[in-house]
């Protein structure tokens, strides 16, 4: 019986690099892993070298069939992956070490959970760990670290022996509502009240909302949209990750995956915000406005998504990062998951301890938030026992 060869592998410089059918098969539906996305964000030059973004993509190939892969990059920085890790290059460089380079895999910008171990089968997860880790430490990484990974993932990174760490997003979930209306018949009477003085105020201010999709959005759209999602940057101060040539891109590329909402004021477009769907799910990613009106975020962002589900029937709206003020809108806690391996074996063992310490946090941190769920049940909708 001859004993099957073990895969080649190939680190790819770029997606330029791999036939966008090859590295579809293995990254299902989610527009974030999809070739036309991760190609958007190299050839925008958002994700680059220059931007400390260095792809250095895993793929695994099997008599020259493609049989796993990993989006992975050398990070010169800790910007724009939203599982922060500040705190430990500090460490590192009062310790007189170098944290950076690291190697991570995630989508950038993007934390939203998914697949970062594609595979044709299931046994090619430890191989392609294995292949990750090897390279982390060819290029003398300080870690490797990998965001938001899906549950199959997760378990397979923990048997590698990497450490879990637990983070919080806010989740909206889809109860089979026929109307906006029957999904605020199941909140509680303040929140309720709350959501209607919202919308209600915004409608009275004389903003109308238009809900742009595929080809129905235009260049001057996604130029107004940049100017938004600039304009969110420079009132944080600081430097958007992306530019209007990635949004161009992706428009052209996945409009079956793009939903553009538009808020207009008086004829005049005044904000807009950017979300991502696939069959199941919308994800919330950016917004910006140019002028402030009363309660704008909220529509803008949340509750004209909310009514896109509804009528599309996606059972889930992911809206993003961090935000406990989702959670009065009907936002329900979810747990994130990040993996970890240091190669330095003190600075891996105080990290450990610390990661303990902060799941117990964490846990404690959703049971409140869970207690002080907006629906009048007793279990929020969604929930599990």
């Amino acid at each position: 019986m001859n004993t099957p060869q073990a895969p080649q592998l190939r680190i790819l410089t770029g997606m330029h690099e791999i036939s966008p059918n090859d590295w579809d098969a293995l990254a299902g539906t989610q527009p974030f892993l999809q070739h036309a996305f991760l190609h958007a964000l190299e050839t925008s030059a958002a994700v680059c070298d220059d931007s400390g973004w260095l792809p250095q993509h895993l793929t695994l190939w099997q008599a020259q069939r493609l049989v796993a892969a990993m989006p992975l990059y050398v990070k010169s920085h800790s910007y724009g992956e939203y599982v922060f890790d500040w705190a430990w290059a500090d460490a590192y460089q009062r310790n007189g070490l170098e944290y950076y380079p690291k190697l991570l895999s995630a989508i950038p910008f993007t934390p939203v959970t998914g697949q970062r171990l594609l595979v044709s089968e299931p046994r090619y997860r430890l191989p392609l760990l294995q292949a990750a880790l090897a390279h982390a430490k060819q290029l003398g990484a300080s870690s490797f670290h990998c965001l938001f990974p899906m549950d199959a993932d997760t378990q397979a990174l923990s048997d590698a022996g990497l450490m879990l760490r637990s983070g919080v997003q806010f989740h909206w979930v889809n109860q089979g509502f026929a109307h906006f209306d029957d999904y605020l018949s199941e909140m509680s009477h303040d929140k309720r009240k709350k959501i209607k003085q919202e919308r209600r105020r915004v409608k009275e201010s004389g903003v109308r909302f238009r809900q742009l999709t595929g080809t129905q959005i235009r260049a001057e759209d996604w130029a107004f949209f940049n100017t938004c999602y600039a304009n969110t940057y420079r009132q944080h101060r600081s430097t958007p990750y992306l530019n209007l040539d990635f949004f161009q891109r992706i428009g052209a590329a996945l409009p079956e995956n793009i939903l553009l909402v538009l808020a207009e004021q008086d004829g005049q477009d005044i904000a807009a915000a950017l979300n991502f769907y696939d069959q199941t799910t919308l994800y919330g990613r950016y917004w910006g406005a140019i002028t402030y009106s009363p309660a704008l975020h909220f529509e803008t962002c949340y509750y004209q998504a909310i009514e896109f589900c509804i009528a599309r029937g996606l059972q889930l709206f992911e809206g993003g990062a961090q935000g406990e003020h989702k959670l009065s809108r009907g936002f329900l806690p979810v747990e994130t998951v990040s993996a970890h391996w240091l190669a330095h074996p003190r600075f891996a063992q105080a990290v450990e301890t610390f990661l303990e310490r902060e799941a117990l946090g964490v846990a404690h941190y959703i049971g409140e938030l869970n207690e002080r769920n907006p629906f009048k049940s007793p279990a929020p909708p969604g929930s599990q026992d």
